[in-house]
């Protein structure tokens, strides 16, 4: 099951993937979480110790010097566009509670289309991730879907947009929608986060009813709490537990059929 999960920035995106992640990784299934989102939090959503510590994908000069036989960097010559990466999920993934995280990073350089060796990195490890790789993958993704290219986006099971409401965040969404529909993407559902009463949750319905939800978040001040302590909001939050396992075991039954 290949699950990529997007939103605005603040709507509690990688609170709701590292929740995912665990409560897919409690049920027994392994699990991989990649972050690729360029503000990189989900080591620190997922509770890893020392997570400040986890080095992106894309800053690993000397790996993607050797995988693309290039020097990492150079914009000018001839580099490897089929860079070998199936050994990498392996080795630059990191566990803890059963989760293993990889951090993707981006490329801060010549914009999310260009073509470079460490964007060629990039491309050709997700395209493994999404289409080889034989475990659960949950993808943090930044709401313009920069690392998922329209033959990569095949193979994901489910795009989640996570939204709360207000009307930003609902014209992202219907953004999302569109970008994944450029890409051939067309499994898309909605979780509804930070939920205050009845009102936010039918403000949601109305303006998104072109949408299917998977479920909802009540606002919980014990994930703002987990956050400031840099805890997975999994082990204290328990309200918000019960919801993300209720929405796990829809996904699995749906990707069972």
């Amino acid at each position: 099951m290949k699950i990529a999960v997007s939103g605005k920035g603040g709507v509690g995106k990688t609170t709701f993937s590292a929740m995912l992640a665990r409560s897919l990784a409690e049920k027994g299934l392994r699990v991989l979480a990649v972050d690729a989102d360029p503000d990189a939090n989900l080591g620190q959503a997922l509770g890893f110790p020392d997570y400040q510590k986890l080095v992106p994908v894309s800053d690993m000069k000397d790996l993607i010097a050797e995988r693309t036989n290039s020097d990492g960097e150079n914009w000018g010559t001839y580099f490897k566009l089929n860079p070998t990466v199936n050994d990498l999920p392996d080795k630059l993934s990191v566990e803890h509670h059963g989760v293993r995280l990889m951090v993707m990073g981006t490329v801060k350089k010549g914009g999310g289309g260009c073509i470079c060796p460490a964007s060629t990195m990039l491309k050709a490890l997700m395209a493994h991730l999404v289409l080889l790789h034989k475990e659960v993958l949950i993808l943090d993704m930044e709401a313009g879907l920069e690392h998922l290219g329209r033959g990569t986006s095949q193979g994901v099971d489910f795009l989640i947009v996570v939204v709360e409401p207000g009307r930003r965040s609902v014209d992202t969404a219907e953004h999302i929608r569109q970008l994944a529909g450029d890409l051939g993407l067309t499994k898309v559902l909605i979780v509804g986060n930070k939920i205050r009463s009845d009102k936010d949750e039918e403000y949601l319905k109305e303006t998104l009813k072109d949408f299917e939800f998977l479920g909802f978040m009540r606002y919980d001040e014990e994930i703002i709490e987990a956050d400031m302590e840099a805890k997975c909001p999994t082990d204290v939050a328990m309200n918000a537990k019960a919801s993300v396992t209720a929405m796990a075991d829809k996904l699995i039954a749906r990707s069972e059929k």
